[in-house]
């Protein structure tokens, strides 16, 4: 959330002013595109240098072995926590209402608001939730198996 609120309420005193849908966007995208590289770099990192020298060996561009030994592997390694980090952006996209990002969880309080029934409304919001999140758990699994063929597990 302070990232947000720097992005958006912070930059207009540089000279910067952002509507709040691009701000949250430019949020989101700088705070999981961190974490995704970090992921990345340390899968990458993670395979044993003679995987390296095997494909140098055989006579492989740094590319070659690049593409076809070292990002298969790290693939395998990357993708729970990958898939773990798009799971929370999906959850913290209700952190947007709080720069008047009329997300699913601001027109919520709006209409609990208005009918005064918030329990119903929110045990709903926290149903899509729950459903967006399932659907990409199912999305990983279906992802780790392709990936784990020919791999006792």
């Amino acid at each position: 959330m302070v990232q947000i609120f720097i992005i958006f309420y912070g930059l207009p005193s540089a000279g910067i002013t952002l509507d709040p849908l691009p701000a949250s966007i430019i949020a989101f995208s700088l705070n999981v595109g961190a974490y995704s590289s970090e992921t990345i770099r340390a899968a990458i990192l993670s395979i044993h240098k003679g995987q390296w020298e095997a494909g140098e060996s055989l006579g492989m561009t740094y590319f070659q072995v690049l593409r076809r030994i070292i990002i298969p592997q790290a693939a395998k390694v990357s993708i729970p926590p990958l898939f773990n980090s798009f799971i929370g952006l999906v959850k913290d996209t209700s952190l947007a209402a709080n720069i008047t990002v009329a997300e699913m969880f601001m027109v919520t309080q709006r209409i609990a608001a208005k009918t005064y029934e918030p329990l119903i409304l929110y045990c709903e919001v926290a149903f899509i939730y729950l459903m967006f999140c399932t659907v990409l758990n199912k999305i990983q699994k279906n992802a780790e198996m392709k990936l784990s063929i020919g791999q006792k597990i």
